[in-house]
């Protein structure tokens, strides 16, 4: 009878942890586009936010002359809350109230030259916030027989969470500086070649002219008479 309890309270200790790895695994939600802006033009993109939520924006410019670009993001009243002025990249972070959140790309400086945009969005406490965070604690009655501390359980899992939430941005964003610099070496090495061959070129034109000019010289041009 003592282990078939043992058995139950492990069943709803295990139910329980399964919840509050949902709970703790749906309260960040992370997303990243890559786009083209063309010359002259600007792109603005939307983000419903709830109150008391968390908005983060991180931004690279990947290709394109220059590599830079400008920014601004404004609430949802139409006030700027943050702006860059023709830089490579920025991060930007604001408390939320309930609306659409408005973020633009700006490239109408340039009159030749489109950019490749990287950004990321970090949403943070984006849950409906109907259900009590601790309302978990009313089903672990009698859980203390297994000497289980749910509480610490939950700290670590948080803490895991975190850490690999932050780990995968950490790649994401050297991954983006990662195709940045590539084709930054991508467009030096075409540069190179093109300059290379020009030269090439006018130091066979220069050399072909050099021996012209000493043959002409060395020509016996006077008229023999007969």
């Amino acid at each position: 009878m003592a282990g078939f309890k043992v058995l139950v309270v492990s069943i709803i200790s295990a139910c329980l942890l399964e919840r509050v790895l949902v709970t703790s695994f749906s309260q960040s939600l992370d997303s990243d586009f890559t786009f083209t802006l063309p010359a002259g033009r600007k792109e603005c993109f939307f983000q419903t936010m709830k109150k008391d939520a968390s908005l983060e924006i991180e931004y690279q410019v990947l290709d394109g002359a220059g590599l830079d670009v400008d920014f601004y993001l404004s609430s949802p009243t139409g006030h700027v809350l943050a702006r860059d002025h023709r830089k490579s990249d920025g991060v930007h972070t604001v408390e939320t109230e309930d609306g659409d959140y408005m973020f633009c790309f700006d490239n109408t400086f340039s009159a030749v030259s489109e950019k490749i945009i990287f950004f990321e969005l970090i949403l943070d406490n984006m849950e409906d916030g109907e259900a009590d965070p601790e309302s978990w604690k009313e089903y672990v009655h009698g859980a203390d027989m297994l000497d289980m501390k749910l509480e610490d359980i939950m700290d670590t899992i948080n803490s895991v969470k975190a850490r690999l939430g932050k780990s995968l941005q950490i790649q994401t964003v050297l991954r983006a500086f990662e195709a940045r610099d590539r084709n930054l070496q991508e467009s030096n090495y075409e540069r190179v070649n093109l300059w290379s061959c020009t030269n090439l070129v006018v130091m066979v034109v220069v050399s072909g002219l050099q021996v012209y000019l000493l043959r002409s010289l060395f020509e016996d041009k006077r008229k023999s008479r007969t």
